[in-house]
């Protein structure tokens, strides 16, 4: 199979992240017979460096030619601490969002056994945590009405019919591939675009007779994300709410870098790490890879290479498990950026495994970087 894939590296960690999920996705194309043609392209803050505009023209071509979009991450300290900056980086973001029509951003939230400790609860309220949010992203409050005088300010949450369908329609699917539950979060005691947001949803669910559906108050659920985070399967919301719930989620698991996503859209999808450009580490080899890789695995899914997409994940978990990863998860065996990828590629390449006893397991990872 041949796919072209747009690859938008961007700012800080971004391009040394992303080039560790390339070397994932050849290593794959290489065991399952695949072509990926990739397209390097500028987005965010060297956009604007090299060019003045955080989405160039080029890169917008690219993305929509594109069979699937890899996306780093945006942002630099010379906008992030000037408010008075006219361009920024995330307005590439967001145009991108809006010109690829990315209605849907899914985040998907598991720990991982060995790494329990390193969530900020209890390891027996994060053990066995397997969620997944499904955020409206192009509509509500973020693109609705805006105003502002001297004395008075407003945005208006404003959705359509169509916006709220095709994100619980993709909800419901989901969900009926992993344990047959959605929740609704909105705040419909007091909103009527979220009453609006639970009629729809009570009529779609209709169609899905097989999937428990139950609502639950924005409030209570950021509360029960904490509480109780087990019960959650498929999280279905708007846009602001599902920006503040899926960034409570990611701490769950210990490490926003180990948490990937992915932004469906009407001419193409985008794929990129839930962490920031995180400066500070640029150029370091230390940043952890694992949330690129595993955004790569989701790519994988969206372009119907399950099977590939699995390898990718079974691998990841069993690196993590053996208690290999980068300096940030406190690993037993502490890797590069780089040496992580490596390790990854090569496991996937040559279809084996680290099933070795502890006194080998040393001399294995050096055999292997």
């Amino acid at each position: 199979m041949r796919k072209k894939i747009a690859v938008l590296p961007g700012d800080g960690i971004g391009p040394e992240v992303i080039e560790q999920a390339i070397k994932v996705l050849d290593a794959v194309a290489d065991r399952f017979n695949h072509h990926f043609e990739y397209q390097h392209a500028h987005v965010g803050a060297i956009a604007i460096d090299k060019t003045g505009n955080p989405l160039p023209e080029e890169t917008l071509e690219a993305c929509i030619d594109s069979d699937a979009v890899l996306f780093g991450a945006i942002g630099d300290p010379k906008y992030d601490n000037d408010p008075s900056a006219k361009v920024r980086p995330e307005q590439g973001l967001l145009r991108l969002r809006k010109e690829l029509g990315l209605y849907a951003n899914i985040r998907p939230v598991i720990t991982y056994k060995k790494l329990l400790h390193l969530s900020p609860l209890k390891e027996e309220k994060v053990d066995g945590v397997d969620l997944v949010i499904y955020r409206e992203l192009t509509s509500g409050i973020y693109f609705g009405e805006k105003g502002r005088d001297e004395n008075s300010a407003f945005d208006v949450c404003f959705y359509k019919t169509e916006d709220i369908d095709r994100i619980t329609h993709a909800a419901f699917q989901a969900a009926a591939k992993r344990k047959k539950k959605v929740t609704l979060v909105d705040k419909a005691n007091v909103l009527e675009s979220s009453r609006f947001w639970r009629s729809r949803v009570r009529e779609l669910a209709k169609e899905y007779p097989d999937i428990t559906l139950d609502f639950m108050y924005v409030d209570n659920a950021a509360m029960q994300l904490i509480q109780y985070p087990k019960q959650f399967d498929v999280v279905l919301t708007s846009n602001m709410f599902g920006d503040i719930l899926s960034d409570e989620a990611s701490v769950l698991n210990g490490s926003m870098g180990l948490l990937p996503s992915a932004s469906i859209g009407i001419r193409t999808s985008l794929f990129e790490p839930i962490h920031g450009s995180f400066p500070q580490a640029a150029g370091e080899d230390v940043a952890n890879p694992m949330a690129a890789i595993l955004s790569a695995a989701m790519m994988l899914d969206e372009l119907e290479m399950t099977k590939e997409a699995r390898v990718v994940r079974t691998t990841v978990k069993h690196i993590l498990e053996k208690g290999i990863g980068t300096p940030e998860l406190n690993a037993k065996y502490k890797l590069h950026c780089s040496q992580v990828g490596d390790m990854v590629a090569h496991l996937i390449a040559e279809d084996i495994s680290l099933d070795i006893g502890e006194d080998r397991l040393a001399e294995k990872i050096s055999t292997i970087i």
